[in-house]
Parts: structure tokens; sequence; C-alpha cells
């Protein structure tokens, strides 16, 4: 029993993986930041580096 449940979740891992693969799902939050960043506030003269 033991081992039917191990190659369950083996295949739903592996279903999981080829499904993401061949569609991805795009998240624009993972990839671009909230708000201005550094180089804003250094055109706004805002931020000085030292």
């Amino acid at each position: 029993m033991e081992r039917a449940a191990v190659m369950v979740g083996f295949f739903k891992h592996l279903f999981t993986r080829i499904a993401a693969f061949i569609h991805p799902t795009y998240r624009p939050e993972r990839y671009y930041m909230r708000g201005p960043g550094p180089a804003c506030a250094r055109r706004a003269g805002q931020l000085t580096l030292s």
C-alpha cells in the first residue's frame, strides 16, 4: 500500500512538472518590482550613492 502511495505521488509530481513546462503560468508580480526603483530616485535627485 505504501509503495502505491509513493508511485501516485511520483506521477502527480511528474504530471505537474510536465504541465508547467508545456503551459507555464505567468505571474507578473514574480518579475516586476512594486513602485519606483533606485534608478527613478536617482533621476529625481532623491538618492545619493556613497
